[in-house]
């Protein structure tokens, strides 16, 4: 099944997901459908929010359906170490259109569980480092725009606010 993308300002994505709790065979379609809709929308990296269920699970693939050995499956995760900087440009499958620079670290080690609830750990460097916080932060009821400054936040909201009103969010 292919969900719809929630778009910002929906109030699922600005609060804390609930942790999942329950590892069964709908939780693990439930995953799936996650990729189907990722892959759909053009992304590589969705949150449980983004398709309004508030459970802290998030799917990552960056070879975008190349390699399947890629696909990350992190529930309940928790960033368990940082390191260095970086700033690249990010996107949001939920504020389509909207691109800015974000201040990341620069590595990270995520623990979490997968969808059968044994413990994962990945770390990542670089576009998945940015890609597990990027989700991470969804869980947290972030988006990306407000990990910048208060002046770039208030043009892009701008911009949401220009393209709601013409219709086109």
């Amino acid at each position: 099944m292919i969900y719809p993308i929630v778009k910002y300002p929906d109030p699922i994505l600005q609060k804390p997901a609930e942790p999942v709790t329950v590892f069964d065979a709908e939780l693990r379609q439930l995953v799936d459908d996650m990729f189907t809709s990722m892959y759909d929308a053009q992304g590589i990296g969705l949150a449980a929010p983004q398709i309004g269920v508030s459970k802290r699970l998030t799917v990552i693939d960056l070879s975008f359906q190349k390699d399947p050995e890629k696909k990350i499956v992190l529930i309940n995760p928790e960033i368990v170490e940082k390191k260095g900087k970086q700033v690249e440009e990010e996107g949001c499958l939920s504020l389509p259109e909207i691109r800015d620079r974000v201040v990341r670290a620069a590595q990270v080690k995520v623990r979490a569980v997968d969808a059968h609830g044994k413990p994962v750990e990945v770390e990542g460097e670089e576009l998945l480092a940015r890609a597990l916080q990027h989700e991470i932060d969804h869980l947290d009821g972030i988006l990306f725009i407000f990990r910048l400054s208060r002046l770039k936040r208030d043009l892009q909201l701008r911009k949401v606010r220009k393209l709601q009103k013409a219709g086109e969010w």
